[in-house]
């Protein structure tokens, strides 16, 4: 089992502005997270668009990390899908790309039935092998299972290696499961855009799966948390926090927002529905970049973003 921990952001999919796959623009992305010091990538989450990628594009793009990744980072491969062999597809596209988990939704279909959950997640890492990362949300994007639950589907499936705990309140969640694991748990990670970061570090997980467009921040921030600094790593998250609410709020749509202006990438078109800026938020943006434009260079080149200090 690889030992995971840090930041590990999720690899938007660029487009086009015809809605095209944009790998090149994709690839600068990867190239850039790297380059900001990240831990390793997840590719595709919910920041991905995942649910608007055919089954196609998402091996495609899955191939094409592997090419670009050639083992620097671990890469972590998001196999979520509505069936169990459209699941295993995607995993051993990822196993076979480098990756060295699969993270994998709770599947609606299955909620309420912890039998049926646990024969889903052991043909899933049967299958594919590799090890799985159970990526707990709550509906409607996934189950949203009670600690309970997780702490049963874990021991039933000894593959489920990792945890990414997003069900609210994912702080008491990660102090239940780090008590009662009694180490059936390799590792439990944070998500939520890392709105919540420093309260699951402080509560034993090991890392933050956040949207990318700060990572040199995120990464900056956990440095101080684990050398002991957690004033600075505290002034970090605040002086962060007014970008990662309208983050809340805008998601993919200001994810590329700021790669597009910090020139990264050519197009902010997104496939997913949801809230576009209007001219008072492209405004209000301007500013909070401003405001911490000490700490997010606007002229990052992939693979040589500025870090930030720790």
């Amino acid at each position: 089992m690889t030992e995971l921990q840090g930041v590990f952001p999720i690899l938007p999919t660029i487009f086009d502005r015809h809605g095209a796959i944009d790998e090149a623009g994709t690839a600068a992305v990867f190239e850039y997270i790297l380059g900001a010091g990240a831990s390793g990538v997840v590719f595709p989450g919910l920041a991905s668009e995942y649910d608007m990628l055919s089954i196609e594009e998402r091996l495609q793009l899955t191939a094409s990390i592997g090419r670009w990744n050639r083992g620097r980072v671990p890469f972590i491969v998001g196999a979520s899908a509505r069936t169990l062999a459209d699941a295993v597809l995607l995993a051993r596209a990822g196993a076979q790309a480098g990756a060295c988990a699969a993270m994998v939704l709770t599947p609606h279909a299955h909620a309420g039935q912890p039998e049926a959950m646990a024969a889903f997640f052991g043909a899933l890492s049967e299958q594919a092998g590799i090890a799985v990362m159970l990526q707990n949300a709550p509906a409607p994007m996934g189950v949203g299972l009670g600690v309970d639950e997780v702490l049963a589907l874990t021991a039933q499936v000894p593959a489920i290696a990792y945890v990414k705990e997003e069900t609210m309140p994912s702080g008491h969640r990660i102090t239940a499961l780090a008590e009662r694991g009694n180490g059936s748990i390799g590792a439990v990670f944070g998500g939520a855009g890392a709105r919540y970061v420093l309260d699951e570090l402080a509560r034993g997980a090991v890392g933050t799966m956040p949207a990318c467009e700060i990572t040199e921040v995120h990464v900056a921030m956990l440095a101080a948390w684990a050398r002991g600094d957690h004033g600075h790593a505290r002034d970090l998250f605040e002086r962060t926090l007014p970008l990662l609410s309208m983050q809340a709020v805008f998601r993919w749509r200001l994810t590329k927002a700021i790669l597009l202006r910090r020139g990264l990438i050519q197009s902010d078109h997104v496939r997913a529905p949801g809230p576009a800026l209007d001219r008072y938020d492209a405004r209000e943006l301007d500013m909070l970049l401003d405001r911490i434009s000490d700490l997010l260079p606007m002229d990052a080149v992939p693979g040589q973003a500025r870090s930030v200090q720790a």
